[in-house]
């Protein structure tokens, strides 16, 4: 199973858009949303461009959790979880929060395959003892180049990618 990993959003709608028809294309089968959406049509467009399953946490920008919340349930294929979740794919074991140092901690105690997170908008791989502790890095475009992650369930492998005809701000 193939689980593709984005965070960081910040309403940036047209990365957003790239990174879902990527996404669709590599054949992912869930996806996991690490936070900060912001706005909640974000999230609606998540949940309507993706046809699988979606599971999400909440970011530290995430302004209108209620709206949110119905947003998830309109959808009708995006859970969102609050602050933190753990999953179970394919034997797999998988923790998402939005905090780098919050992940660390749970990659650290071994009882995952994978842990996600997001905040800092940096794209990071490392193996942590057998967990594969990964920061898709940001689909906003503010820091750098936009990016997302696959989560092979079979291999155990994250790939990052970076997102095609993203929008990124240029100093000008």
């Amino acid at each position: 199973m193939i689980i593709a990993v984005l965070s960081d959003s910040h309403d940036n709608i047209w990365n957003l858009a790239d990174a879902l028809e990527q996404v669709q294309a590599a054949g992912a089968q869930a996806l996991i949303f690490c936070g900060d959406f912001c706005a909640p049509f974000t999230l609606s467009q998540i949940g309507q461009s993706f046809a699988g399953q979606v599971h999400a946490v909440l970011g530290n920008n995430d302004g209108d959790p209620r709206l949110l919340l119905l947003n998830a349930q309109a959808a009708g294929n995006v859970t969102l979880h609050g602050q933190y979740a753990e999953l179970p794919f394919d034997g797999r074991q998988v923790a998402v929060n939005h905090y780098p140092e919050i992940a660390r901690r749970l990659a650290e105690s071994g009882q995952f395959d994978l842990v996600c997170y997001g905040h800092n908008h940096l794209a990071a791989v490392e193996q942590v003892g057998k967990t594969v502790l990964a920061n898709p890095g940001e689909i906003m475009g503010r820091f750098g180049a936009p990016s997302f992650g696959l989560y092979d369930t079979a291999s155990g492998q994250f790939e990052l990618r970076p997102v095609r005809h993203c929008l990124v701000k240029r100093e000008t």
